[in-house]
């Protein structure tokens, strides 16, 4: 299957913790960080999602926020340090690639807020995403 999702990191459930109607699942990604995802029951099952499971975790690049500093008081669960590697300017909207030690993401964010930031390759940032934007697709 292709996938427009730019942003594909491959991973092993380390753990999975059910809830009413949703679970929360932590991924070891290749690398080193965890990951968390906040899916549905019914798709842990569907999945077949236990510790040990390989999967993909799945975010568009339009649910990466970035910071460039220390953050406290908030609720974004998944936090990766990395480091700018590509940065194109549009009219309107920023395309940035950023260095993670699972791998590269994308974010896409507004020229103003790429600008405010002081973006530029070389920059050291860190991407937030919602446990609850992230995806997880098996083989």
């Amino acid at each position: 299957m292709t996938l427009s999702i730019r942003n594909q990191l491959p991973g092993t459930v380390s753990d999975v913790t059910p809830g009413e109607v949703m679970a929360t699942v932590r991924v070891r990604l290749t690398g080193g960080p965890t990951l968390t995802a906040a899916i549905t029951r019914e798709a842990v099952t569907e999945l077949g999602l236990a510790p040990g499971s390989t999967v993909l975790a799945l975010v568009k690049s339009t649910e990466v926020s970035l910071a460039t500093g220390h953050l406290e008081g908030l609720s974004i669960r998944n936090r990766l340090p990395g480091t700018v590697v590509g940065l194109t300017l549009g009219a309107a909207m920023a395309s940035v690639k950023i260095s993670v030690a699972a791998g590269e993401l994308t974010a896409a964010i507004t020229r103003e807020a790429a600008t405010d930031l002081g973006l530029f390759v070389g920059s050291d940032v860190v991407a937030l995403i919602k446990s609850t934007e992230v995806a997880l697709a098996t083989a």
